[in-house]
């Protein structure tokens, strides 16, 4: 059975998937799609301050230590 949290998220997803106008299904798809990364970006700073390395959040995505720190240091640095 999935986890709370994810059937929160099923619905979110359901609800905006029943948006009947494509250009406003599109719009709340992109804010939601933008919420989303930077919500990503605050957990991976958050995993930082905390001490967690480079290698460790990049299993989470199947990356390298590199491959992490290539795809999220440029972007914790603009966020800043």
């Amino acid at each position: 059975m999935a986890e709370p949290s994810q059937r929160r998220l099923q619905r979110a997803i359901d609800a905006l998937s029943a948006v009947e106008d494509p250009l406003e299904r599109l719009t709340r798809v992109r804010l939601a799609r933008q919420r989303m990364e930077e919500l990503e970006l605050e957990q991976i700073r958050s995993l930082r301050e905390a001490g967690t390395p480079w290698r460790t959040i990049g299993a989470q995505y199947g990356l390298t230590k590199q491959g992490a720190q290539q795809r999220f240091k440029s972007a914790l640095k603009d966020d800043a």
